[in-house]
Order: structure tokens, then sequence, then C-alpha cells
């Protein structure tokens, strides 16, 4: 599962590198491939082939070259393209989001697993994950409790989530031109851009982006400990975003708007401009998780 998790991201990503070549120039080398997708060169071999099944990529060896337009190109459904324990995370938020979970919920494993299709194991290893912050608790022969979070939790919780984010955007600025860090996010400012556009009709579809565009920030400084802690922080934020209703679209428009600006301070590479945007967005975050724990 892991592999194809990755062989399709990767594909994917390859996709838009290829929208991006005319037609009968020669396809990246394998090396360059495999330092942009951020993949082995096995995978790599198995995303050209790939590309070469669907007729997007001809010839062989150095003399491969792009011969589809974008038109042509069939990526990967995005649901497949995600890890397994991503999709857990996703269907949890998604389960706690259409019954409106409150503090005092009951969490059934079985239940779960029923619902998201996994196995009991998935959920479990989720809840585990999570229960250490205080945010669901185990109680001996009644299952899981959602137990909900309050002013005092988020303020903590955001003053964490600032001290890692200002962390990983100094250091996504300063990666090197070569880094698949810099298409990645060329990609997900082409999403925003789009989004923006039918931001009347899809404006529910931003927390899913928000959460992939912070994971991305903090992608480019790992840290196994901090990885770890980001997974209830996005939680949190991707919950808080459709928690909160009031004026949600209105809300979306400006943070997509402040996430545009914040990815045009990290192309710049200047780091006073990286913090300025970064601290702005993160306050005005700071201000609607606020106003989403007051709410409940």
């Amino acid at each position: 599962m892991k592999t194809d998790t990755v062989f399709k991201r990767a594909f994917n990503d390859a996709l838009d590198l290829v929208s991006r070549i005319p037609c009968g120039a020669p396809l990246p080398s394998e090396n360059t491939l495999g330092a942009r997708l951020g993949v082995s060169r096995t995978t790599v071999r198995k995303v050209i082939s790939a590309l070469e099944t669907q007729g997007i990529v001809s010839g062989s060896g150095r003399e491969r070259m792009v011969t589809a337009a974008r038109e042509t190109m069939r990526p990967f459904p995005h649901s497949e393209t995600i890890p397994m324990a991503a999709q857990v995370e996703e269907r949890f938020m998604e389960w706690l989001l259409r019954d409106n979970a409150r503090p005092g919920t009951a969490i059934n494993e079985l239940e779960l697993a029923r619902k998201f299709g996994v196995a009991t194991t998935g959920i479990r290893e989720f809840l585990n994950r999570f229960q250490r912050f205080g945010l669901i608790e185990k109680r001996p022969n009644s299952g899981w409790v959602f137990k909900g979070f309050t002013t005092s939790f988020a303020l903590e919780l955001f003053e964490i989530r600032e001290m890692f984010e200002l962390r990983s955007a100094r250091a996504l600025a300063a990666l090197p031109d070569d880094s698949p860090h810099w298409a990645q996010l060329e990609a997900i400012q082409r999403e925003h851009l789009q989004l923006l556009d039918d931001i009347e009709t899809r404006f529910h579809d931003f927390s899913d982006l928000d959460s992939r565009f912070h994971r991305l920030v903090s992608s480019a400084a790992p840290n196994r400990f901090i990885d770890s802690f980001y997974d209830i922080i996005t939680v949190i934020f991707h919950f808080h975003y459709q928690w909160n209703k009031q004026d949600e679209r209105q809300r979306n428009e400006v943070a997509i708007r402040e996430h545009l600006t914040y990815i045009d301070a990290l192309f710049s590479r200047n780091i006073s401009i990286v913090e300025l945007a970064c601290r702005a967005h993160l306050g005005s975050a700071r201000e609607t998780l606020l106003r989403s724990t007051l709410q409940q």
C-alpha cells in the first residue's frame, strides 16, 4: 500500500512537471526526475514506464521525449495518493463534523472501522496517537470518548504551532533550487489560484488545501518529534475551519489570499519577508481558532 501511494503521488507530480514541457522536448534524466519528485530511482523508472503506457513519453534512455499535451494526461485520484494513516485521519475528521461531535461523544473502534473500511488496528493506532494530547480519552469497559478542546488548550497548541512553522518556513526558503519542494510549492500555488477562481462554489475545499500547504512547509525541516506532534495540530486546525460556519466563504477567501502572499514570500527567499507573511497568516488563523472554541 505504501509503495503504491508513493508511486501514485510521484506519478501525479510527474504529470504536473511534464505538462510544462513542450511536446517534442526531451524528458529530464532519471536523476533529475528523482530529485524533483523526491523519490528513489526505482520509483522514477516505474513512473516513466507509466508515462510511456499513457503515451505521454516516447523513446528510451536519454532519447525520451514528451509526446502528449496536458489534456490527455490522466492522474490518479487524490484519494489514492494519500497514505492509509492520513486517510483514517481524514475520515475521522469527516465523521466528527458530520455527527457534530461535542465533548462526551462516544467513539467506537469497531463502528469506525466498518464506516471507514479499514482494520480496527488502524483505528486504534490513530486514537492512541492522539490520546496523549488530551483530545480523546480511553475509558475502561466503555471505549473512547471525545473530550473536545478549550480556549486554553487552543492557545497552548497555537504557541507550539508558531514555533514549528516559523522554523520550517525559514528552512524552506533556504532550500536549493533543485529541491523538489519548489515544484510542489508551485503546484499547490496553482491549486490556490484555481480555488480562488471558484471560491463561490468550492470554498468548502479550503480545509484540505490548507492542511496540505502547511504540511508541505513543515516537511522542509523534518524532525520525527515535530512530525508526530504536527498530527494533532493538523487535526485541530482542519477541524476548526469546518466547524465554525460563520462567514466561512469570506474567511476562506481571506486565508487563500494570505497563503498566496506567504507562498510568494517563500519564493522570494527573503527571510524577513517570509517571517512577516508567516506571522500575519498565523495571526489570522489564531483568531479564527479562538472564535471556534468560544462557539463550542
